[in-house]
């Protein structure tokens, strides 16, 4: 576990590099005892116990504390696009990753005569044109090609199951409401319990191109089974729900009909990532969220695969808030400062009232000279007005003073641009050991500061 820590303090994130590190470098001789571990060895130490290694953030939190290094102030709260271990040039529709699918599973070609007859022979199998029959046929092609696998996957890349019905919760009372309304609401709600599944329920990415073929096909089935669903869930609630007076909802609903055959792309090298955009085009990778004190310290460091900080803002404060509880410490946070990429009125909102926190978020962007005429809200004015005095806008301006340059040293200075592990759980685990010594690397110089006074 140093000989990982010392690595990633040292900029050298690479199994392989970190043993060529322990045969030449004194300081890593010293902490593996003058034995060279095999860069073999050290990846599987990191793919066995990842879920042990990412919860060490809130141990290296709580030394930050012992150090004074954590105090009660302004929190600030930010995300950075960073690429993932893709190529954007992988990203496939159904059609051609099931295309591919078949190719592999089929015996031989001369049974394509039988099996198409005058057609082209390159439409969908019938099969693949229904839900059920998606499910099966995924399952079949599963268990031939572990069948036909020379060899088993090592132990720390286990197979991908198949991904069982997600039972989706969508409540007209939780929906409706709140700016909320219209099928579009309904949609984006499944589609985020969708992604909360597969947070909660993580597919491994195996090596075998074939497997990840497959987990492609089965994500992109899945948005469609969550889209019809919560389309039959809002044409049923436009059809049963009533007012007070005993009237169906106003308005006319424009007709919808989800695809027989799922849209999309994605991502057959690491279904997790997604397109991302950053100032002068795209990546294909993930946000990475961090919450960082006016000491430099990071309080908690998240991934998430959504392209905008829009839905960021209460899951960073609750994460910062569980990371505080389980290092022990008791201070909270006296605001939370973030950019106009958070202003999410619901979880501004819910952060202020439910876990009593002041929120710092400016509804325009600095690069604006006008405020946005379509947010002429009550909590936006006042928002503004809080900002315009002197103690709002000194408490603001201090989220470039930590957390704006805690990216700019992680990119610039410790040359980390991409992810070097696949998946939201192993990219996850990459973030945060980054971020854990990052605020080791603080203590360290805090230590000699003090001893040098």
């Amino acid at each position: 576990m140093a000989l990982i820590l010392y690595a990633f303090a040292t900029r050298v994130r690479s199994s392989r590099a970190i043993e060529c590190h322990c045969r030449q470098d004194v300081a890593y001789r010293v902490i593996t005892g003058n034995l060279v571990a095999d860069h073999a060895t050290i990846a599987r130490f990191i793919c066995r116990h990842e879920g042990a290694l990412a919860e060490l953030f809130s141990d290296a939190l709580k030394l930050c504390a012992r150090a004074g290094l954590v105090r009660p102030g302004v929190v600030s709260i930010d995300g950075t696009r960073i690429a993932g271990k893709a190529s954007p040039e992988v990203n496939y529709g159904f059609e051609q990753i099931a295309r591919e699918i078949v190719a592999e599973v089929r015996a031989t070609d001369e049974a394509e005569d039988e099996e198409f007859g005058e057609a082209r022979g390159d439409e969908l199998p019938e099969q693949l044109r229904t839900a059920e029959g998606r499910r099966e046929f995924f399952r079949r092609a599963r268990e031939q090609m572990r069948r036909e696998r020379d060899s088993p996957e090592p132990v720390a890349e286990p197979e991908a199951k198949a991904t069982d019905e997600l039972p989706l919760e969508l409540e007209a009372n939780a929906i409706v409401g709140r700016g909320r309304q219209g099928r579009d609401a309904w949609l984006r709600e499944g589609k985020r319990q969708l992604e909360q599944h597969r947070w909660e329920n993580p597919d491994p990415i195996s090596r075998s191109r074939g497997e990840r073929l497959l987990l492609a096909a089965q994500r992109l089935d899945a948005d469609l089974d969550s889209e019809r669903r919560a389309n039959e869930a809002y044409e049923h609630y436009r059809a049963t729900a009533r007012d007070r007076l005993g009237r169906r909802p106003g308005g006319r609903a424009n007709p919808h009909r989800p695809p027989e055959v799922p849209a999309g792309k994605v991502n057959v090298t690491d279904p997790d990532s997604r397109p991302i955009p950053i100032g002068f085009g795209f990546v294909q990778g993930y946000n990475a969220q961090a919450a960082v004190n006016e000491q430099q310290i990071v309080l908690a460091a998240e991934i998430t695969n959504t392209s905008t900080d829009f839905l960021q803002l209460d899951p960073m404060v609750t994460a910062t808030l569980s990371e505080l509880e389980r290092a022990g410490i008791e201070q909270r946070p006296e605001a939370v400062a973030a950019d106009a990429g958070y202003w999410n009125e619901q979880h501004i909102d819910e952060v202020v009232a439910n876990k009593h926190i002041p929120v710092l978020i400016a509804p325009d962007k600095g690069t604006r000279g006008t405020p946005k005429r379509w947010l002429t809200s009550g909590r936006a004015s006042w928002m503004r007005s809080v900002l315009a005095t002197e103690h709002g806008h000194e408490r603001y301006r201090k989220r470039k003073q930590t957390v704006e340059p805690l990216f700019g040293n992680t990119k610039h200075n410790s040359g980390f641009y991409r992810f070097h592990r696949r998946g939201r759980i192993k990219v996850r685990l990459e973030w945060r050991l980054l971020m854990m010594s990052h605020n080791l690397t603080k203590i360290h110089r805090h230590q000699l500061a003090t001893v040098g006074a």
